[in-house]
């Protein structure tokens, strides 16, 4: 193998590791959550700007308004897990950029001085970020459901506000019976690499 990472933790992350569809009772603690973060947030995004925010929804009440939301196919199995995230980006993170990259406090009000800019750059970097969390759910041996199966206008009017951008809803915990589809195939590595 030409990799680091020992064939145990290739399997746990990406080998072995699935989109879970049931989940198991037992919950998802704060601690394992924050240790998740802790983990991920290292994950490079252009000029640090880590427009990521995280929204747990862990009360019955915000469940049940969450699960109105979600399309049919999606709902009980987010009625139902220990612990469901919605994913958003911020568009305003460049007030942070002062104080996550130092290096280049300039680039505030030289590349992000628009709304649209904003959007575009915290839609990339937010998706990489998710990306980044669902493989750190996986790290801490939880199981992630990432679905896109839901109303954004109204996960945002319900929980966020105009600043913040629905990217994904995930449901977290430990797989439940059958909580995985067949493996669907993938494409082949010269399907995707090209070298020029």
């Amino acid at each position: 193998m030409s990799l680091v990472l020992d064939a145990a933790a290739q399997d746990l992350l990406f080998r072995e590791a699935r989109t879970a569809n049931t989940f198991a009772a037992e919950p998802v603690t704060e601690e394992q959550i924050q240790a998740v973060y802790d983990l991920v947030k290292y994950g490079p995004t252009a000029f640090n700007q880590s427009p990521l925010r995280v929204t747990l929804v862990r009360s019955p009440e915000a469940r049940e308004r969450l699960v109105g939301h979600m399309a049919e196919g999606n709902r009980p199995k987010t009625a139902t897990a220990p612990l469901v995230a919605i994913l958003s980006t911020d568009n305003e993170f460049h007030e942070e950029l002062p104080r996550l990259f130092p290096h280049f406090p300039q680039a505030k009000d030289l590349l992000y001085a628009t709304r649209p800019a904003r959007e575009r750059s915290a839609l990339l970097n937010g998706a990489l970020q998710a990306a980044y969390f669902i493989v750190g759910i996986r790290a801490a041996g939880l199981a992630a459901g990432p679905m896109t199966g839901f109303d954004p206008a109204g996960v945002q009017k319900e929980f966020l506000d105009d600043d913040h951008t629905p990217l994904l809803v995930v449901n977290i915990g430990r797989p439940g019976a059958n909580a995985w589809l067949p493996r669907s195939p993938r494409l082949d590595v010269d399907e995707v690499i090209t070298t020029v």
